[in-house]
Formats: structure tokens, sequence, C-alpha cells
């Protein structure tokens, strides 16, 4: 009998095959560290992120809203490395540290929205 994914598990797959039908090799894990720009961030975080996080993280989705957040950036950095069971997938592996540091960056931009 097939196994059936759970949404996390779909949406994971399917940001992953967004990315690199998107040409986003530069988001891939094995890419050589390096900074990433804001607009390249803000592409990551919609690719990844923008399956749950709406409106580019200004609103709440499936996840919450980000914009505002008062989480400390360890407290973001182990949310994104080991997600939550049963409500944020894991990205350790998929992402880059410097990828993970673009995003919160990113988070952190839209506190005025």
């Amino acid at each position: 009998m097939p196994r059936h994914l759970s949404m996390i598990e779909a949406a994971t797959a399917l940001a992953a095959a967004m990315a690199a039908v998107l040409g986003l090799a530069e988001f891939s894990a094995t890419a050589a560290a390096k900074p990433i720009s804001n607009a390249q961030a803000e592409q990551l975080f919609a690719t990844t992120c923008g399956w749950c996080h709406q409106n580019g993280g200004r609103e709440a989705g499936k996840g919450p809203k980000l914009a505002g957040t008062k989480r400390s950036d360890a407290f973001i950095v182990n949310r994104i490395k080991n997600g939550k069971e049963g409500q944020m997938p894991a990205f350790e592996g998929a992402l880059t540290d410097d990828q993970i540091k673009g995003i919160i960056h990113y988070i952190h931009s839209l506190k005025g929205s």
C-alpha cells in the first residue's frame, strides 16, 4: 500500500520542487555557503516558507504571522532547523546557515508591516 504524505511533507517536497523548477540552485544547501542578498532571501522565503506564512509572512496562514515577531534570532534559527512536530517541517540540511540568516533578516524587515 503506498504511503501518503502528510501536509507538511507534501509542502516541503513542493517547495523543494518549485525551487528546482525556478532555477533557484543558489538556494540549495549543497551550494557553497555565502551571504545571500535581500532579494534572494525574500524569494527563498516565498518558495520555502510562504506556503504557510501568508503574504510574505505579514499574515497568519497555516503558520503564524511573522511580521513584528518578538521571538529571538536563536528561537527562529532553532524553529527553522528543527521545525515543530505536526506544525512546521524541519529545514536543517535543506538550508545553509547563511540562508537561514537571510530569512531571519527578511523576517525582521517586516517589522513595520
